[in-house]
């Protein structure tokens, strides 16, 4: 059954998109590292990247909510981010990839657990920061440009979600995966 991955990078307005297609009616996994940022947070811990686990933390919250929430014949499931991410993440923050991770990527890529085309949501030329978001627009923009490599380099074909308005990215998702998605309310 599909599982297709909406990504790119922090403030590209990925989740409104995920949230008009579960609005939709379309199932969604949420994403896993603002919830592990906003947890560590919550508990004291104000950097949480600087955590020699928080990478292990992200991948095994991933896992759960693939498996959890989107196992295999559940129907089309449109999933906030993928373990690709987090190994971009990786890269950017000039980590090294966890084992936790490494064995997560062989997993997926060699039980297909996401669809080969990926939708790559692009920069809209602004990031708002929040608590778990503390990046600015040029680390963003090099950080989408470490997302659109590591995509590629692990042969996923990228479907461009260009900067637009939430209903014209929907509609453009909607076509590639051949959905029907309700108009605007008037």
């Amino acid at each position: 059954m599909p599982r297709y991955v909406l990504t790119g990078a922090p403030g590209a307005g990925k989740t409104a998109v995920v949230r008009a297609l579960e609005c939709a009616g379309h199932r969604v996994v949420e994403e896993a590292a603002t919830d592990v940022i906003a947890l560590a947070q919550a508990l004291g811990q104000p950097a949480p990247e600087s955590s020699e686990d928080f990478l292990d933390k992200i991948t095994s919250l991933q896992r759960q909510r693939q498996l959890a929430h989107a196992p295999a014949g559940c129907g089309l499931v449109f999933f906030d981010r993928s373990p690709v991410c987090t190994v971009a993440l990786a890269r950017f923050l000039g980590l090294g990839v966890p084992p936790s991770l490494t064995a997560e990527i062989d997993r997926i890529l060699d039980g297909g657990v996401y669809e080969r085309r990926v939708f790559f949501a692009r920069s809209l030329g602004f990031v708002q920061r929040t608590a778990a978001r503390r990046i600015g627009l040029a680390d963003s923009l090099e950080f989408e440009k470490v997302h659109e490599q590591t995509y590629r380099e692990l042969g996923f074909d990228l479907i461009e979600v260009p900067a637009a308005a939430v209903p014209e990215r929907l509609a453009l998702i909607a076509a590639a995966v051949g959905l029907r998605v309700p108009g605007p309310a008037r």
